[in-house]
């Protein structure tokens, strides 16, 4: 049974999964434990334009390239989705870097806002989970940022405008979870990419196992 089932594994397909809240929500800190404790899904690093910062290692935080390449990249339709930020730097997600996991039954995680993740959704439908992340009360919400101490009050109040915008795009996304608990978050998330990678669209091996039991089964009759 159990050479059945590691051999049905090794055949799934991947799942993307895209994690979305307004900041402040505890996005960050939930990814780091989805991570942390599960070795199959994989942080999805992108391409940027903008130079690196201290500390930051190449294929690590990102892949970082000139305008040259981001736009050979946009030539070749290599993205599965991209943005021009307000700074003036452009980010991209490789599709070959998602697929090199994806194809062989990695997932692979994403902190993603609303208009990547409808990018993603468009182009590969089926293979895109969203999980959006509310914060219990807007009161929290600054609570939490002001008690970061990274953000000056101006950028706190950016954050906090901004807010309206984010939230009202929640049912676009399959899943929406309250964070008003760490650990709860992180077990829900947990139970939803357990759930959905047994979905049949990527348990691909199924199809090959089945056929050998009806086989069986019709030799038995």
């Amino acid at each position: 049974m159990d050479e059945i089932i590691n051999r049905l594994r090794k055949v799934r397909k991947g799942a993307m999964f895209i994690i979305e809240a307004p900041s402040g929500t505890g996005k960050g800190t939930v990814i780091k434990e989805i991570l942390k404790a599960d070795d199959n899904i994989k942080f999805s690093v992108s391409v940027t334009t903008r130079p690196p910062r201290d500390g930051e290692v190449e294929g690590v935080d990102y892949y970082f390239v000139t305008d040259e390449q981001y736009n050979e990249f946009l030539e070749q339709d290599a993205f599965y989705e991209y943005v021009d930020s307000q700074y003036g730097s452009r980010y991209g997600t490789l599709r070959s870097e998602v697929d090199s996991f994806i194809n062989v039954g990695q997932d692979v995680l994403f902190d993603m806002d609303w208009a990547g993740a409808r990018q993603m959704r468009k182009k590969a439908g089926d293979d895109v989970v969203t999980i959006y992340l509310l914060p219990p009360s807007v009161k929290e919400l600054r609570k939490r940022l002001e008690g970061r101490g990274t953000d000056s009050k101006e950028v706190i109040e950016k954050r906090m405008g901004i807010i309206l915008d984010k939230i009202s795009h929640w049912d676009e996304f399959d899943y929406v979870i309250v964070n008003a608990n760490l650990q709860e978050t992180v077990t829900k998330i947990q139970k939803i990419i357990s759930g959905e990678r047994m979905r049949r669209v990527r348990q691909v091996g199924l199809k090959g196992f089945v056929k050998e039991l009806v086989k069986e089964a019709k030799e038995d009759a």
